[in-house]
């Protein structure tokens, strides 16, 4: 026996068709519970408006985010940043389709763009906030390399999941581990070549000592080698 797909996903798939069929700004609520056979009353209780429908629960992404991170301690800080950029990823590549509809409906409505600006900047002001207490460092110099850094990890996980939604993309997680791995170096300087069997030291000013830096900095390098 096949079930029913959740009320959820039967509202999503009837505003998703409908905006193919009739365009983003032509479909209204009463549309949507009309196609999905369901009540506004219904509507309203899953989802805030119209372009809810859209978005995936970015709330519920931000805790997982959040939670992930806090539950880091200064050794392992740079881990947590890469864990988290995956659970977002992951969320996209479990949704399959649905994620490349989205993309496709936001590329081409400028209201939607905008929506997707604002929530990637919030997940950049976490990633920011959380780089800084790390630092251990309030300085202005610090907040700027802390804003920076957010910038570019955000920035890692939104090219790779646009290759993917584009069909570019074969190996998504791959791919960002690899970007995080640039990103890091961004902040840390590229490795000089080595004669013999010499170590190579790369300098990142942190508040934070270096009992606690050197081992974020290899367990981070070290997990995406074995990712």
């Amino acid at each position: 026996m096949t079930s029913k797909p959740a009320v959820g996903d039967r509202l999503t798939e009837a505003a998703l068709t409908l905006f193919d069929e009739n365009g983003y700004e032509q479909t209204t609520v009463d549309d949507i519970t009309r196609r999905a056979g369901l009540s506004r009353a219904t509507f309203f209780r899953h989802f805030r408006s119209k372009e809810d429908v859209v978005f995936p629960d970015h709330d519920r992404l931000l805790e997982q985010v959040r939670e992930r991170l806090v539950s880091s301690s200064h050794a392992t800080a740079l881990v947590a940043v890469s864990d988290t950029v995956r659970i977002v990823l992951h969320h996209y590549l479990e949704e399959g389709e649905l994620a490349r509809r989205r993309y496709a409906l936001t590329s081409t409505v400028p209201a939607l763009r905008d929506r997707e600006i604002v929530s990637v900047a919030r997940y950049q002001r976490l990633f920011r906030e959380f780089i800084s207490e790390w630092m251990g460092d309030s300085s202005e110099s610090a907040a700027l390399r802390a804003e920076l850094m957010s910038a570019s990890v955000v920035s890692a996980h939104n090219h790779v999941l646009r290759r993917w939604l584009r069909g570019e993309s074969p190996d998504p997680v791959r791919e960002v581990d690899e970007a995080l791995q640039q990103v890091i170096v961004l902040f840390t300087g590229p490795p000089e070549p080595a004669s013999g069997n010499g170590t190579t030291i790369a300098v990142f000013s942190s508040g934070q000592p270096a009992d606690a830096v050197i081992p974020a900095l290899r367990q981070f390098l070290n997990s995406a080698e074995i990712a």
